[in-house]
């Protein structure tokens, strides 16, 4: 099942809330930029009971929402996951010149906020942070690279991510991480799930 919402802001909420409320039968939720994916079990819930309890849900104060313990959907750490970076990316100076700031001052913005995982996508443990300093806001490139190497930490429209294998891209790199963000010999394979606090580190 499919809710759709009017922004970014309300896919997020929705998303928290949905992991607090616990619903009977929710295996798993999956959110994205507008929009929240609701994968349940038919023989322990139906789909009209199901529209029903998310409305019931989106409807509720914020005070309302009463922390739950799903089971069947993985918890989520809200210890912030720190990711050290040595700021040495190939657009590090372009992107400096573009927002009219030193290079020290995107470094000291990047690495200053604590971002959260809004959604996940282009690639497995490819996770869209959200919270960029609106000053760093800038756009991709218009031809992606061919190969962006894996822990690249790059920024793109309002988004910062890692790149957590190499793999084609566009974003504007900045630096990069040795911090493993894409085990897929754990479980699960990475902390940066939907919802997850994160911060840079800046290393030398």
């Amino acid at each position: 099942m499919l809710a759709e919402l009017d922004d970014l802001g309300a896919a997020v909420e929705l998303h928290r809330r949905l992991r607090q409320a616990a619903l009977p039968g929710v295996r798993e939720l999956v959110p994205a930029a507008r929009t929240v994916l609701v994968l349940f079990d038919p023989e322990r819930t139906g789909p009209a009971a199901l529209v029903d309890q998310i409305g019931s849900v989106a409807a509720q104060p914020a005070s309302a929402a009463a922390p739950g313990s799903p089971a069947d959907v993985t918890p989520v750490d809200l210890t912030p996951v720190e990711i050290p970076v040595r700021y040495d990316g190939a657009d590090l100076a372009w992107v400096a010149m573009a927002c009219g700031l030193s290079q020290e001052e995107v470094i000291s913005r990047h690495s200053g906020t604590t971002y959260v995982v809004a959604f996940c996508g282009f690639a497995p443990g490819f996770a869209y942070l959200h919270g960029l300093d609106s000053r760093l806001v800038v756009p991709r490139h218009g031809s992606p690279r061919p190969r962006v190497p894996a822990g690249s930490v790059a920024i793109a429209d309002r988004w910062s991510a890692i790149y957590p294998t190499a793999s084609p891209g566009g974003w504007r790199i900045l630096g990069h991480t040795k911090a493993p963000v894409w085990r897929p010999d754990l479980d699960p394979p990475t902390r940066l799930l939907p919802g997850a606090p994160v911060r840079f580190r800046d290393v030398p």
